[in-house]
């Protein structure tokens, strides 16, 4: 599982992956939406995670990232 970095039309912080049915799972950075809580803990577990360019990010640019997460 890889999930990817984006910015929404009106400049929210946001990222998409593809779940384990194929399906793309969009969600914005909200502490109460599910996808979100998921994608934070994924990432403490070593999930790959790319910047909006598509470029792999390193274990510690993916640690510094975490420190900014609402």
């Amino acid at each position: 599982m890889t999930y990817k970095l984006y910015k929404t039309i009106d400049g929210k912080d946001a990222a998409i992956t593809t779940d384990a049915q194929g399906r793309s799972v969009s969600f914005i950075f909200d502490p109460a939406n599910t996808d979100y809580t998921q994608f934070k803990a994924d990432l403490a577990n070593g999930v790959a995670l790319e910047d909006a360019t598509g470029t792999a990010m390193t274990a510690d640019q993916i640690k510094s990232f975490m420190e900014t997460l609402p």
